[in-house]
């Protein structure tokens, strides 16, 4: 089957090769046939090395199908089901699950290292214990969530990775309150994602900061009432809060910088929430007296802050009810065989999302 392949950390292309094989089919297990695909930034971070992901691998954790065939002991699924991949599936066991923080089960992890893929010259891995650029892909059972029939497949990938994390980070993480002022700080596929939560959730300013004009534009029609670029956020910070800060400030770029701008940016007593995965050797610096002094909550939301599938659950309702625009954020479709354009469309900023049809 054709799958697109990193051969070594650091290449910023893919190889779109036909001799790969989907591995580990057995009980526990299903095999997904891949319809759509979305491309999120975290596949470019794991390309070049800023996310720790072993190599060679097939990226993309953003994806839906069809189920294929299920192991022994699923029985929740059948052949013909229609799923999305969850790239971070709850085992409900450990003591995050139990805690009710199943978006911190570190289950899924632990798939990373073992080989999703193999071609003639040896073992290949799967992106987040997944990789779903791909026409077919083994996961465990609790990867495969059902989809409703209603529900596109690209409209599912979508809620698989970058439309949860970011509307999780405005409902779930932020709980923001109505009326209150927002800037999100990146404004990609998720941090349209975050205004579209913002506008729920009934804030009064939602300022978008990107340093593309086309990601800006974007943002106005999502739900922001005024765009900026990232060297006007200290005019805008006056003018709309008289200096004060903003109540929540997202950080939806994965960088100490951004995360340190962005918590200039919030008002003491606000809240910093950080969206963005960033690199392990990036650290954000504070001083123990700023961190003392201005009281501001800094937020880590992994994956959406909240349970996943009531999260998925959630936006499905709101995609229905018109209330979320998610075939909005797909701005550009290519084959897989044209996935290094698609590459190409994240870094220079022009797509939202690029869905990768199979």
């Amino acid at each position: 089957m054709r799958a697109a392949v990193l051969h070594e950390i650091g290449q910023d292309k893919l190889e779109v090769l036909d001799d790969v094989e989907a591995v580990g089919f057995g009980p526990g297990k299903v095999r997904i046939r891949v319809r759509a695909t979305g491309l999120c930034h975290s596949d470019l971070s794991a390309m070049g090395g800023v996310l720790p992901q072993p190599a060679p691998f097939v990226p993309g954790h953003e994806g839906a199908g069809e189920i294929v065939e299920v192991g022994e002991g699923v029985s929740h699924l059948k052949a013909g089901d229609r799923v999305v991949v969850c790239w971070l599936p709850a085992c409900g066991a450990c003591p995050a699950c139990k805690r009710g923080q199943t978006q911190l089960c570190l289950a899924g992890f632990m798939n990373a290292g073992t080989p999703n893929f193999k071609r003639p010259g040896g073992d290949v891995f799967g992106f987040a214990g997944t990789g779903t650029f791909t026409e077919e892909v083994v996961v465990d059972a609790g990867c495969a969530v059902p989809i409703p029939d209603d529900v596109p497949f690209d409209i599912a990938a979508l809620i698989g990775c970058g439309v949860t994390t970011g509307l999780g980070a405005a409902l779930n993480t932020a709980d923001l309150e109505a009326g209150s002022s927002v800037a999100v700080i990146g404004c990609g596929g998720v941090g349209i994602s975050v205004i579209q939560g913002a506008r729920l959730k009934g804030a009064a300013e939602i300022v978008a900061v990107d340093p593309i004009e086309s990601r800006r534009e974007s943002a106005l029609k999502f739900g922001a009432t005024r765009a900026i670029a990232p060297g006007e956020l200290p005019d805008a910070k006056q003018r709309i809060t008289a200096g004060e800060g903003f109540d929540h400030v997202f950080e939806v770029v994965g960088k100490s910088a951004t995360a340190r701008t962005a918590y200039d940016s919030t008002r003491r007593g606000g809240t910093l929430v950080v969206v963005g995965a960033g690199a392990m050797d990036d650290f954000l610096q504070l001083n123990m007296f700023e961190l003392f002094f201005d009281e501001k909550r800094i937020l880590p939301s992994m994956y959406g802050g909240g349970d996943v599938l009531r999260s998925y659950e959630r936006t499905i309702a709101l995609w229905r009810a018109g209330r979320i625009d998610l075939a909005g954020l797909i701005t550009h479709r290519v084959p897989l065989t044209d996935i290094n354009e698609a590459l190409d469309q994240m870094r220079t900023g022009t797509a939202l999302r690029t869905c990768i049809e199979l």
